[in-house]
Formats: structure tokens, sequence, C-alpha cells
């Protein structure tokens, strides 16, 4: 039990590290560790995952404001959209909790995508690290097109229990010209929101294991705040080729779970 618990706390550490630094949720680490070490089924584990990733986001947003990265009011249309979809695809969570493998295959699918934009990122010559207006803390673009992304990461916290960092990240930074920390800062604070919501449902559903939940969630809070410290100096182009190669590898295991459960 001393191992399982040391096992939990260093898992919900790492994961609450990565998210502050790169403005994830921690995620990537935290459902191989539950579906594959631990053992817990995919609905199980996802519950569980979407609970300790809301206090990694919680820990890693409150630093990002503190070092005043973000103004709230700006994506205030991305939170409302995210909330609503979070709540209306939690719905459509338990109809898949009965249905493993297709969790297991969507979720593999997502972290391909993610993988894929990583090592892109991290092998291209354009770096990220300064898009936009220097010192702007803002989030700026048509309300609509707010609305739009903020629905659309909503939909994979309450569908499949994951975090869409990976995704709203350079979605803010390329095509609403979003400066990179305050990308990584809307998006740990718009996915608060939506892991908040998402976990509700889910622990309502009876998805989330409150003993596995507690230490994960003591690491992700520690975690969080080291992470956000880091990212004001931590050159991120290595960490993200690292975490692309991991993401491939984790989608792979995804994937091939599906197929060992359809064979």
């Amino acid at each position: 039990m001393t191992v399982d618990l040391l096992l939990l706390l260093a898992g919900g550490l790492a994961a609450g590290t990565m998210g502050g630094l790169l403005g994830l949720g921690g995620g990537i680490i935290l459902m191989p560790l539950l579906r594959f070490v631990v053992g817990l089924p995919a609905a199980t584990a996802a519950g569980t995952t979407i609970l300790a990733v809301f206090f990694t986001t919680l820990g890693g947003t409150y630093r990002h404001l503190r070092q005043k990265q973000l103004r709230l009011a700006s994506i205030l249309p991305l939170v409302l959209t995210g909330a609503a979809a979070s709540a209306l695809f939690s719905l459509v969570f338990d109809y898949l909790a009965r249905r493993g493998r297709w969790l297991d295959l969507g979720i593999g699918l997502v972290f391909a995508g993610i993988a894929g934009r990583m090592i892109h990122s991290g092998f291209s010559h354009r770096t990220d690290d300064q898009p936009g207006a220097a010192g702007d803390n803002r989030v700026r673009g048509p309300l609509w097109l707010k609305l739009v992304i903020g629905a659309a990461a909503g939909v994979l916290p309450g569908l499949l229990g994951i975090g869409t960092g990976g995704i709203l990240v350079p979605v803010l930074t390329f095509l609403l010209l979003t400066p990179i920390k305050t990308a990584m800062a809307a998006s740990l604070a718009c996915f608060s929101v939506n892991a908040a919501i998402s976990a509700a449902f889910k622990a309502a559903q009876g998805h989330i294991v409150t003993e596995v939940a507690l230490p994960l969630c003591l690491g992700t809070v520690t975690g969080a705040n080291l992470g956000a410290m880091l990212n004001r100096r931590f050159s991120s182009r290595a960490v993200k080729l690292l975490f692309g190669a991991v993401f491939a590898y984790v989608s792979l295991r995804f994937v091939l779970s599906f197929h060992g459960a359809n064979a």
C-alpha cells in the first residue's frame, strides 16, 4: 500500500508539474498510470483523472494569475461555452462508460493528435515562445470565434475525461495570435472550469475512486505550482519533443488496448 501511495503521489506531482509548465492538465501521465499500472477500468480511470486534473489546472491558474499573465475577462466567452459543452457531453460519457474499449480508442486518438502537434512544434524552426504583442495578457479575437473555441474545448473533458490543453494552447496561439504564456494560462483557466463540471458529473455517475484520487490531487496541487514557476524561465522545445514521444507511446497503448478488447 505504501508503494501504491508513493506511486500515486509521484504520478500526481509529475502530472501537475507538466500541467503548470506547458498549460496542460496532466492527464497524459495520469490516464495511462491509472489505466495500465493501477489497472482501473477505462471509465473509472477517466473519472478519477479528471478530478485530479481539476486541481492541476486550479493550482496552475492561480499561479499564472499571480504572475499577471492573464486577464480573466478576456476568456469569459471561452469559459461559458466550454462549461455548457462539458456538462452536455458528460451525459454522453455515462453511455460510453459501458463500452470501455471505445473510451480507450477515443483517448488514444486524441493523444496521437497531441503527440503530432508537440513533435512538429518541437522540430519546427518557427518559435512560438513570443507570438502576439509583448506584455499583452488578454485573449483577443471576435466573440463568435471565442464561443466556438470554448465549446470545442469543453467536449473532450466531458466526453472522454481528458483535457484539451494540447489543442487549446496552439489554437489560441496561432489562430487568435495570443502570446504563448497567456495562451497557457487561458488553457488552464478554461480547463479548470471544464474539469470541475466534468468531475462533478462523473462522481455522481460513480466513476471516481476516492482513495486513488486523494493522493493524486495532493501531488498535482504541489506540481502545478512548481510547473507554473518553471514556466517563467524554462525553454519548452526539448520538453515538447520529449512529451510528444511520450504522447505517441501512450496513444499506441490505448489503441492497442482497444484492438485487444475487440479481437
